[in-house]
């Protein structure tokens, strides 16, 4: 089993701040091995609402849950909507005797029954399965090809790997969206998601998917939105700085594993990454992934102009102004659109991510640094080591 000590000392702390703490990410990134962490599954403040005698505890709720102290997990949360009064009643006592963590699959249901039913009392965490800093710098390629979901990361070949992911994708469109109260038609939302894959890297156009599937760009947005939603897809939105230039007003799409997105373009192994159009595109969004995870910027941006200038990545943390760059190359350079990019976004410092493993600088504010560095626990990634 891979340890995961800093998510877990994450849902440690959001617990000690808030009464409330809900744990969410798609199925199988690992929510229920974390929790079983913090409180035993055969504990009495263990409830897992697909098990038969987890919901006959609750069919009382108010009876089950006020005697307990500690931390209460109550796992699949979404399943039972009607406990999020329950648990505003319960997190309201004082002294508090308990602390609830929540987990669900980030359900539309469970994050707006919570943010209404719980608003002020909430601290939500969100969960997509291993990142490269726990994983170490060695795994970055198996990382990539594989994603972070445990079992298609753990599985013991790459096609045990490529056939979780398959089947994944087929079981969260037919059983886990209608349980989530979803029914929109399965084939329909694997030919969007498809779609959105072949779009990965790329500027989001509604229209194309809308004549494609026949539907309305208002119904393509709803579906984007949906995925979103569920952690599945990332919409990297334009940042707009003052300047006398046409910048792109769009989202940037990425699938947010890596796994799937390969599972979605058929990419059963390394040769088949290599050699496919969407490598470098592949690339850059894990590589937007893994920066996420490790830097936490306060706010995430993209910026590009209709003159041709971009920046992968716009990071404001604590007050300053961070540029990435992410070039699927051997030794990157300094480029034009990188000048400007520093020049008219006023970044104080801009750094380019590539798969090799040697750092260097190409101007006193523009570091090259191998990715793998984001598994070496440095505490600012994204500037030069002083």
């Amino acid at each position: 089993m891979i340890k995961r000590p800093t998510r877990l000392a994450e849902v440690r702390a959001a617990l000690k701040r808030s009464r409330v703490t809900a744990l969410v990410g798609p199925r199988q990134s690992g929510k229920t091995t974390l929790a079983r962490l913090i409180v035993p599954p055969d504990s009495l403040n263990y409830f897992d609402l697909e098990n038969p005698r987890s919901l006959a505890r609750l069919t009382e709720p108010m009876t089950a849950l006020t005697p307990l102290k500690g931390t209460v997990v109550i796992d699949e949360i979404q399943r039972v909507p009607d406990l999020f009064p329950v648990l505003r009643v319960l997190a309201d006592r004082r002294p508090l005797p308990a602390r609830f963590l929540l987990l669900g699959s980030a359900s539309p249901e469970l994050l707006r029954q919570s943010s209404e039913t719980l608003a002020g009392r909430l601290n939500i965490v969100t969960l997509t399965g291993f990142s490269l800093d726990e994983l170490g710098p060695r795994a970055l390629q198996r990382h990539w090809r594989r994603g972070g979901f445990p079992p298609a990361y753990l599985a013991r070949t790459e096609s045990d790997s490529f056939v979780w992911r398959q089947q994944f994708i087929q079981t969260y469109l037919k059983r886990d969206l209608p349980d989530m109260g979803i029914s929109l038609p399965s084939a329909t939302l694997l030919r969007f998601w498809t779609m959105v894959a072949h779009y990965h890297g790329g500027i989001w156009n509604a229209a194309e998917p809308a004549r494609s599937l026949g539907v309305s760009m208002p119904t393509v947005r709803r579906y984007l939105d949906l995925f979103t939603g569920l952690y599945l897809v990332r919409q990297l939105q334009p940042w707009h700085e003052n300047l006398k230039k046409r910048q792109v007003k769009a989202p940037k799409i990425f699938i947010r594993d890596s796994g799937l997105l390969h599972a979605l373009l058929g990419i059963a192994n390394e040769r088949d990454i290599l050699s496919h159009p969407k490598a470098g595109s592949s690339w850059e969004g894990y590589a937007v992934e893994e920066v996420l995870q490790v830097v936490k910027p306060d706010s995430a941006y993209y910026w590009a102009t209709h003159n041709g200038a971009e920046l992968d990545l716009v990071l404001f943390k604590k007050g300053r102004r961070y540029g990435v760059e992410m070039k699927f190359q051997d030794a990157p350079r300094l480029t034009p659109s990188m000048r400007i990019a520093l020049k008219d976004l006023r970044l104080d410092h801009l750094t380019v991510l590539y798969p090799g493993d040697q750092r260097y600088s190409l101007s006193e504010r523009v570091s090259v640094i191998p990715l793998s560095d984001m598994a070496t626990g440095h505490p600012e990634p994204l500037t030069p080591r002083r």
